[in-house]
């Protein structure tokens, strides 16, 4: 089984530790992964701004740099979102336009290959125990790309509740966006602002330590959101971790938020 990681933009640049998290997770499963160097960026920021010809040659790209792998895992629902709903459209739409074959067939080709991490975990490898250990009290929060488009389910929560020693309590109005949504944050602030505040409420309710989920997009935006909290109570005890460095914690190589 070829397996490659799709590390995606905002883990690259931001958040490293989720992608070497993932890794480290896979190959303690006994997968052997890959990281083809000349990965880039999906195309999901250009796509969603309305700029579709900027796109294409990207999704051409992906295409040909993962066309050797049987499996694509990404620690990201919004990305492997962008690949399986959106390549398809913008592959149609390209061959309607008489100049798009070559695009539909790439589009195609890759789609079906590309999971995010929970659907690899429990769809391909059959697991939900992962041998992981993270003795601390977490809730977590769906991702919309996740929830809705790729409709990962309780995926995620199944593989938390095997977790040994993590208590899993339920987030107050999970399925409600953080307000994040890509350039929807930039375009419109204030109403993002507010909505990522209602969710870190809710967060902060269930009494949790942790609050994590599968999309460090959302993450970045509730990271910004407890940061604010914490200026102006320095005692909140909550940390935000993706699920891919909870469940790659073991007992002899423990999560640590220091």
């Amino acid at each position: 089984m070829r397996v490659a990681l799709f590390t995606t933009c905002v883990n690259d640049a931001v958040f490293p530790s989720a992608a070497i998290a993932t890794v480290r997770l896979l190959e303690r499963l006994g997968v052997t992964v890959d990281f083809p160097e000349q990965q880039s960026c999906c195309g999901q920021p250009q796509y969603n701004t309305g700029y579709r010809k900027l796109t294409e040659p990207l999704v051409l790209r992906m295409a040909r740099v993962f066309e050797d792998y049987e499996f694509v895992v990404t620690p990201s629902g919004s990305c492997a979102a962008m690949v399986r709903d959106n390549y398809p459209r913008i592959g149609a739409k390209a061959e309607a336009e008489g100049h798009g074959r070559e695009l539909a067939e790439a589009a195609a080709a890759l789609t079906p290959r590309v999971l995010e991490l929970t659907e690899f975990l429990t769809d391909v490898l059959g697991v939900t125990d992962v041998g992981a250990h993270f003795p601390h009290r977490v809730t977590y929060h769906p991702s919309c790309h996740g929830l809705r488009m790729l409709g990962l389910g309780e995926r995620p929560l199944a593989l938390l509740r095997a977790v040994k020693g993590l208590e899993l309590v339920e987030l107050p109005g999970a399925e409600e966006c953080c307000g994040f949504g890509g350039t929807f944050a930039v375009k419109n602030p204030d109403v993002s602002t507010a909505m990522g505040e209602d969710k870190l409420r809710s967060a902060l309710s269930t009494g949790a330590e942790v609050l994590c989920g599968a999309d460090n997009s959302c993450l970045l935006h509730l990271g910004a959101m407890l940061s604010r909290h914490n200026r102006r109570r320095a005692d909140t005890p909550m940390h935000i971790v993706h699920l891919a460095e909870i469940l790659a914690s073991t007992e002899t190589d423990p999560w640590s938020h220091a």
